[in-house]
């Protein structure tokens, strides 16, 4: 069985940064391809940032490019996302997902295609 459990959430002021943290535990060698969402009260869930399993693609939210970064650890089988310059409008529960039917090179911006999801972090941002 496979568990995401992410980590790195918090309350950050405007204009300030927060790297957070998936790791992957069990089986995850059958995981190709995984992405950070995020989902604010009485909004749709949002993708915000993926990566292939190797870290050979990355794809970003046209919102939050060049202010997120996403960076796998394969070693420490751990997803990271660096966000710097967040904005009151950032504030959502943030989730790491797995995919493990994603077979094609292109990360999948979709929510529907990833299988695996971690319990969600809290990251609030202050004007």
């Amino acid at each position: 069985q496979v568990q995401l459990v992410e980590s790195g959430g918090g309350l950050v002021q405007a204009e300030g940064s927060l790297r957070l943290s998936c790791a992957a535990s069990g089986r995850t060698g059958g995981i190709y391809g995984y992405g950070w969402f995020r989902q604010a009260p009485e909004n749709e869930r949002e993708f915000v940032a993926g990566i292939r399993w190797n870290g050979a693609n990355e794809a970003y939210s046209d919102s939050m490019k060049g202010r997120f970064t996403i960076s796998r650890d394969i070693a420490k089988n751990t997803v990271y996302l660096q966000m710097n310059s967040l904005k009151p409008g950032d504030t959502a529960v943030y989730y790491c997902a797995g995919c493990t039917r994603c077979f094609e090179s292109v990360v999948r911006t979709d929510a529907r295609p990833y299988d695996l999801w971690g319990q969600g972090t809290q990251v609030t941002v202050s004007s």
